[in-house]
């Protein structure tokens, strides 16, 4: 698999010595430098966060986009989220991209944006509001039934356009 330039490399457990506490503030600073402090736009629209709940002091869309599970109190921190902590921004920023397929789909009274980089098995997925726009979620899909589920999903949103 050849990755494009921009994306960065991963950043993984094993260079913080395999010290979790450690790993966990880098990667919450890497968050914090592409989403906090950084003023992103996404299709005319600001990107904004989802801050609550805050847990041990770390903002929703962060445990969002690295742990896993259906009760926000219960996540659980996954490996392979955390260690694409670098991947969100750029990939939303290069969305125009010819490897990226993006997409928008209704969710309740609103809409999804889904940005799929199939080759990376990788979904970035953002909730549009009004005026503004959330990061949601990010993560790594890995299971062949998914893969297949999202280009279904493509294909019937590019067939519509």
């Amino acid at each position: 698999m050849s990755l494009p330039g921009w994306l960065p490399p991963l950043e993984e457990l094993k260079a913080y010595g395999g010290d979790f506490s450690r790993y966990l503030e880098a990667i919450y600073q890497i968050f914090c430098t592409d989403f906090v402090e950084s003023k992103l736009e996404f299709a005319g629209k600001r990107l904004a966060l989802k801050r609550h709940p805050v847990i041990q002091g770390k903002e929703a869309t962060f445990w969002h986009m690295i742990s896993e599970g259906d009760d926000e109190a219960e996540r659980l921190p996954d490996l392979r989220r955390s260690e694409r902590i670098r991947w969100p921004k750029p990939i939303i920023e290069n969305a125009a991209d010819s490897a990226l397929k993006v997409w928008r789909e209704p969710k309740g009274s609103g809409h999804r944006l889904l940005i799929w980089f199939a080759e990376a098995q990788y979904l970035v997925v953002l909730d549009e509001r009004k005026d503004y726009i959330l990061p949601w979620t990010a993560y790594p899909v890995e299971r062949e039934h998914q893969q297949r589920k999202l280009e279904k999903r493509w294909e019937q949103y590019s067939e519509g356009n």
